[in-house]
């Protein structure tokens, strides 16, 4: 019964439903793994689910999306420092590629490429391996001119001649190596209230937010469901759905 103990102390704590579920999955897959008996198949714990689920509700918490006006209110915001510079250009990688947290944080300065296309330059950015592309087989997303300009200014600043784009901006504007997947929803709150954002959307703000409302941007300008799919890397129609739902609501 400790496994059934273990989801009622976390019902009772500040965990969705949702990361209920991904941990009561992640024990049953190990225990499998490991040839032995997955206590998440014994009836208390199937009871304490069902208890928890009658608690909590089985819906997942949609984050707030970053649109397109939200995300110029945070750039508005943002004050001249090197952890501004940090800053837009990871509000506009993020909103450019609908990349995922965990992967906004592997995206290398040599994973930028520019090529002139009809006079045009045309800059992409390769994901070298996402939560849909297990196998590593990598895929160029577009960046806008604007982006790289950003980026390219953060890295100048930051005397960043190679490896990962993000990094953290410590005291001092010491930069580190690299930047946790945990401190990007941290940055955007913290940018949202310095924007003066209502607390309520605030608090609703996390690592997702970027590319939900890049979603909710694209559907606003009337753009195909394939094509949403395509530029968020959705293979299920449902995934890319819970993305959109809150499209319209005010919320």
């Amino acid at each position: 019964m400790a496994l059934a103990e273990f989801i009622s102390f976390l019902s009772k704590g500040n965990k969705s439903s949702a990361s209920i579920r991904r941990a009561v999955v992640g024990i049953s897959a190990m225990h499998t793994l490991n040839h032995y008996a997955d206590p998440t198949k014994e009836a208390g714990v199937k009871l304490e689910m069902r208890r928890m689920h009658r608690t909590l509700g089985r819906a997942a918490k949609q984050a707030y999306g970053i649109d397109e006006n939200l995300l110029n209110q945070l750039l508005n915001s943002i004050t001249p420092s090197l952890r501004g510079l940090r800053d837009t250009a990871l509000l506009l990688l993020a909103y450019d590629t609908l990349c995922r947290r965990s992967e906004l944080i592997t995206l290398r300065i040599t994973d930028i490429q520019t090529r002139e296309l009809t006079n045009k330059a045309h800059h992409t950015i390769l994901l070298r391996r996402g939560k849909v592309d297990q196998e590593s087989h990598g895929r160029r997303l577009v960046l806008q001119s604007k982006t790289v300009l950003a980026i390219n200014h953060w890295l100048s600043e930051a005397k960043i001649k190679e490896g990962f784009i993000l990094r953290a901006v410590k005291r001092n504007d010491r930069v580190s190596e690299s930047l946790c997947s945990g401190q990007i929803n941290r940055i955007y709150k913290r940018l949202a209230q310095q924007a003066n954002i209502d607390p309520a959307i605030v608090q609703n703000i996390s690592g997702h937010s970027c590319q939900v409302g890049a979603a909710q941007s694209l559907l606003a300008s009337e753009a195909s469901m394939p094509m949403i799919m395509n530029r968020g890397r959705w293979s299920k129609t449902d995934t890319a759905m819970r993305y959109l739902e809150q499209y319209g609501s005010g919320y």
